[in-house]
């Protein structure tokens, strides 16, 4: 039984230290898209869709 204390214990300390580092990559800019916005005008008019048109 105190195996799995053990174990417990260790995989809630390695999920801290996983969402530790995720935090601290996501506040560096690890994640910021800097491609995207240099190309979106490429691609404008892929990404428009048609407004349908309003029948009286």
């Amino acid at each position: 039984m105190s195996v799995i204390y053990v174990l417990l214990t260790i995989s809630i300390v390695v999920a801290i230290l996983f969402f530790v580092a995720f935090i601290i990559a996501v506040r560096n800019g690890q994640f910021d898209d800097s491609y995207t916005p240099s190309v979106r005008m490429l691609f404008d008019d892929e990404l428009v869709k048609d407004k349908p048109k309003k029948q009286n």
